[in-house]
C-alpha cells in the first residue's frame, strides 16, 4: 500500500474529470484522476463521438440527393465497412494513450482503478490487480464518474441481454432489425442512424418522441423517422422481453408483438454512485448529488461534484461548463482568492438553469436553448411566442430542394429578451450558439433589430422571427 497527497482528488477521467482537474492545475494546484476505464470518458468512446460519427455518412448522402445537380453524381450506396471504419478512427479504437498523453502534457497525474471515498478527504483505488493506493486531499474531492443507462424493471428485459448506447456506438456488425424502447435524444439518434445503415427499426415510447422539447420538434422527427421506413409507436407500454435463437420479442400494453435481432433500451441515465464510497460520508449510494452553483456539494466544505453525477444538465458541454466553474473556485477557495459566486459570476454554473444549448442530431436537427413556451409559462414568466417556416427563408431554399423546418422564439414580455429559442430543420445546429449568446447576454428585442443576419443565409431566420414578433397579436 502507498500513500500519495494531492491539493484536489477527481474521481473520474472522463471530459468533466479532465476539464476539472486542469483548471485547477491552472489556478496553481496539484491534481489527481482516478479512472477505472478509459480517459476521455463515455463521450469519447460511446457517445457523442461515435454516435456522431454514425450518423453523418447517411445525413451527408441524403443531403446532396436533395440538390439537383449534385444528385445525379451519387450512383452508390452506404458503404457501412467505411461508415464504422471511421466511427473507430474517431474513438481512437478505444484506445486512451492519447487523452493520457494530454494529461501528463498538462501536469495531472492519474491512478488507473477503482475509488472509493474512505473519509473526509481520502479516496483509496483498487488497482486490477487488488493493490491499494490512498491518496490523501489538502483541499478537495470533486466526484466526476458520469452516468449509465438504466435499464427499465420490465419482465425478461435483462435476461434478453438488450443493447444499451454503449453497444449501441460501438458494434462492429449492424443488425437486420432493431427494437429501441424509448423516446429521448438516445432513441431518436439511434434510430436516425440504424436506418440509414438499411436495418428495419421500431421505436416504441411510453409517451411522445423528445418530450421536454417544444412539440412540433418530436412531431418532425417521429414523422422523417416513419418516412425512412421506421416504424414509431408512441404512448405505448413494453411489458416482456424474450431472447430466443431468433432474436428478441417485444410485447407492448396493446398486445403486439415484435422480433428483432437486437433489443436497444434508450429509456434514461442513473448516476454512477453506487460504489464510489458515499455511505462513508453519510449520503446515499447510488443517489445524484446536490450542489450549489459552485459545485460543492451541499453540506461538505471539501467535496464537489460535476457532471451527470450532479443530475443538472446530463450533457457532455454542460459538464464541462460545470468543470470549469468548479476546478476555479476550487483553486480560488485553496489559494485565498476572492470567489465571484453571484449570478453570471466566474465561479457558478448559471447557465445551468435557464440557457442550456442541446443538440439533437436526428434528420431533420432540433437545435434549442433556454425555456420552451410551456416551461416558461409553468416558471410564471409572462411569454409571447412566434413561430417561423425556415422552408420559406431564402438561404434554406438554396441549400437543398424542399427543405422543411420550423423554427421558435419564446419572449419574456415584461423584460423584452428571449426565454428560449427552438430550430427544426436540416443543419439548424449551426444556428444555435447565436441563440444562446442572446439568451445569456440577456439581449433586449430592439437590440436584436440591429444584428443583422448576411443574405442569403439561414441566419435569416433571425430577421423573419423578429418580424413576426413585431406583427400586432392576433
Amino acid at each position: 500500500m502507498t500513500s500519495t497527497e494531492y491539493d484536489l482528488i477527481v474521481l473520474g477521467g472522463g471530459s468533466t474529470g479532465e476539464n476539472l482537474a486542469d483548471r485547477a492545475v491552472q489556478g496553481g494546484l496539484t491534481a489527481v484522476i482516478v479512472e477505472n476505464e478509459l480517459v476521455g470518458g463515455e463521450c469519447s468512446y460511446w457517445a457523442c463521438m461515435p454516435s456522431k460519427a454514425l450518423l453523418r455518412p447517411a445525413q451527408a448522402l441524403r443531403a446532396v440527393k436533395r440538390v439537383p445537380g449534385a444528385a445525379a453524381a451519387v450512383t452508390g450506396t452506404l458503404d457501412i465497412p467505411a461508415v464504422l471504419a471511421r466511427r473507430d478512427s474517431f474513438t481512437s479504437h478505444w484506445s486512451d494513450d492519447g487523452q493520457v498523453k494530454w494529461l501528463t502534457g498538462a501536469g495531472i497525474d492519474l491512478v488507473r482503478g477503482h475509488g472509493r471515498i474512505t473519509a473526509p478527504r481520502e479516496v483509496t483505488v483498487t488497482a486490477r490487480d487488488g493493490a491499494t493506493t490512498v491518496l490523501t486531499a489538502r483541499h478537495a474531492v470533486s466526484v466526476a464518474t458520469g452516468s449509465r443507462a438504466a435499464v427499465p424493471n420490465i419482465d425478461g428485459l435483462r435476461d434478453a441481454t438488450p443493447w444499451t448506447s454503449r453497444e449501441a456506438t460501438s458494434t462492429q456488425t449492424v443488425p437486420k432489425s432493431l427494437v429501441i424502447l424509448g423516446g429521448g435524444v438516445v432513441a431518436a439518434e439511434m434510430a436516425t442512424a440504424f436506418a440509414g445503415f438499411g436495418t428495419a427499426v421500431t421505436v416504441i415510447a411510453r409517451s411522445g418522441l423528445l418530450g421536454g422539447m417544444e412539440p412540433f420538434a418530436g412531431e418532425a422527427v417521429a414523422k422523417a423517422l416513419r418516412k425512412k421506413g421506421v416504424t414509431v409507436l408512441l404512448h405505448t407500454d413494453t411489458t416482456k422481453a424474450t431472447r430466443s435463437a431468433s432474436g428478441v420479442t417485444v410485447e407492448t400494453g396493446d398486445g403486439q408483438s415484435i422480433t428483432a435481432d437486437e433489443v436497444l433500451v434508450a429509456t434514461g441515465r442513473n448516476p454512477r454512485t453506487a460504489d464510489i464510497g458515499l455511505e462513508s460520508i453519510g449520503l446515499t449510494p447510488g443517489g445524484w448529488l446536490n450542489t450549489d452553483d459552485t459545485m460543492l456539494v451541499r453540506g461538505f466544505d471539501w467535496l464537489y461534484a460535476a457532471g451527470d453525477v450532479t443530475h443538472r444538465a446530463l450533457l457532455t458541454h454542460q459538464g464541462k461548463y460545470q468543470a470549469r466553474a468548479a476546478g476555479d473556485v476550487i483553486a480560488a477557495r485553496a489559494t485565498g482568492k476572492t470567489v465571484s459566486d453571484e449570478r453570471w459570476g466566474t465561479h457558478v454554473a448559471t447557465a445551468d438553469h435557464d440557457a442550456v444549448p442541446q443538440v439533437t442530431f436526428t434528420e431533420p436537427e432540433v437545435a434549442s436553448v433556454g425555456l420552451t413556451d410551456a416551461a416558461a409559462r409553468q416558471a410564471g414568466f409572462e411569454v409571447r411566442s412566434v413561430d417561423y417556416q425556415i422552408g420559406d427563408i431564402a438561404g434554406a431554399s438554396l441549400r437543398e430542394s424542399g427543405y422543411r423546418g420550423q423554427a421558435r422564439m419564446v419572449v419574456d414580455e415584461e423584460r423584452k429578451v428571449l426565454l428560449g429559442v427552438t430550430f427544426v430543420g436540416p443543419d439548424v445546429s449551426e444556428l444555435l450558439q447565436a441563440a444562446t449568446i442572446a439568451i445569456v447576454g440577456e439581449v433586449p428585442i430592439d437590440r436584436l433589430w440591429h444584428a443583422v443576419p448576411a443574405y442569403p443565409t439561414v441566419n435569416e431566420i433571425w430577421l423573419r422571427l423578429l418580424e413576426e414578433y413585431g406583427r400586432p397579436e392576433a
